[in-house]
């Protein structure tokens, strides 16, 4: 579809935004690092000591900084962290082991979200799957008690951050077409990592390590799951899809705070990365603060209204939006029960 004049405006000032930094990328990198190495050390030294309270700050701290290397392995198969492809490629590989993510998977599944953004046929290459109102209605018993189930949040922030980092990515989809060896050479190296963790400081220190994981994987469901699903996205089927629509309309901009930013790498300010994956995550704050609102798609998302997203599971297609369930079946559900 043509560009609008609008969204033209907004991809010349966007441009600016996209320039590498390698000291940046290098600042960005190390210091997230030296924040989760020192997490770790200290936390598992203070577990080690019965000391939990202090532990589990610098368990949380740990979970964040995991989030942020996930965001900056994330930067770098867009080949946006540096400017050079061969070092966004070698701290890919590198920060994977942290991430738990394997960086070519990784990498080609998430360009294929970005190919098929908004896309109602192309919803397997979404992090979290939408059922449509029509499908939900013509849905057997069974399938809409799973699904009841994967939209459930406490079920998708607390299994679905598990099932994903610690079962799923070890073997993601399109790993056979992606490259097998880099897989096992992934899981090789995190096994190698938890030993040394284990040899450092014992059970105690796998302990420690495995919780800010778990938090990491509540974190990251959190804003995967928001990044998308919001009252206001977009989703569309082909011929009459706008792809540079769904990229912003269809992406949110979130505002939950600065510390909150620092803490995930401002991958909050989702729509415009979607418009434009070049722009490195050191960049996007910046950006979005200095956005004049004619430029804006719609509002930021504040910490209520996305807490009150998780209580939309279906897209509407006759109305264009993001509904819970049908009020009148729950009605008779709890009246069954």
């Amino acid at each position: 579809m043509t560009e609008t004049p609008d969204q033209a405006a907004l991809r010349a000032f966007l441009k600016p935004y996209t320039a590498k930094s390698d000291l940046r990328g290098a600042v960005s990198l190390t210091g997230t690092f030296a924040t989760y190495a020192s997490a770790l050390i200290f936390g598992a030294w203070l577990a080690m000591h019965q000391q939990w309270v202090g532990a589990g700050v610098l368990i949380v701290v740990m979970a964040f900084a995991s989030v942020r290397l996930y965001v900056l392995q994330h930067d770098c198969g867009h080949q946006s962290l540096f400017a050079n492809r061969r070092m966004n490629d070698a701290a890919g590989h590198l920060l994977s082991i942290f991430s738990l993510t394997p960086y070519r998977v990784m990498q080609y599944n998430h360009n294929q979200h970005h190919a098929y953004l908004g896309n109602l046929d192309h919803r397997e290459t979404t992090e979290v799957y939408t059922m449509t109102l029509a499908e939900w209605q013509a849905a057997p018993w069974s399938r809409r008690l799973w699904y009841r189930m994967y939209r459930n949040p406490l079920v998708m922030l607390s299994l679905g951050g598990i099932y994903a980092y610690f079962i799923a990515y070890r073997w993601p989809r399109n790993t056979r077409l992606v490259g097998v060896w880099g897989v096992i050479a992934h899981n090789v190296m995190l096994m190698g990592f938890i030993g040394l963790v284990w040899t450092m400081f014992g059970v105690t220190g796998v302990l420690v390590w495995c919780l800010s994981a778990v938090i990491a994987g509540v974190i990251g469901v959190f804003l995967v799951f928001l990044q998308h699903n919001f009252e206001e996205t977009y989703w569309d089927r082909k011929p009459s899809l706008d792809f540079r629509k769904a990229t912003l309309v269809g992406s949110s901009s979130l505002d939950l705070g600065w510390l909150w930013d620092l803490g995930t790498g401002n991958i909050a300010y989702h729509d415009l990365h979607h418009y434009n994956p070049g722009i490195p995550s050191y960049n996007l704050r910046r950006c979005q603060n200095d956005l004049p609102d004619s430029l804006r798609s719609h509002d930021v998302i504040r910490w209520p209204e996305a807490i009150r997203s998780f209580r939309l599971k279906l897209w509407d297609e006759a109305a264009g939006r993001l509904v819970p369930f049908p009020k009148a079946e729950t009605a008779r559900m709890v009246a069954a029960e």
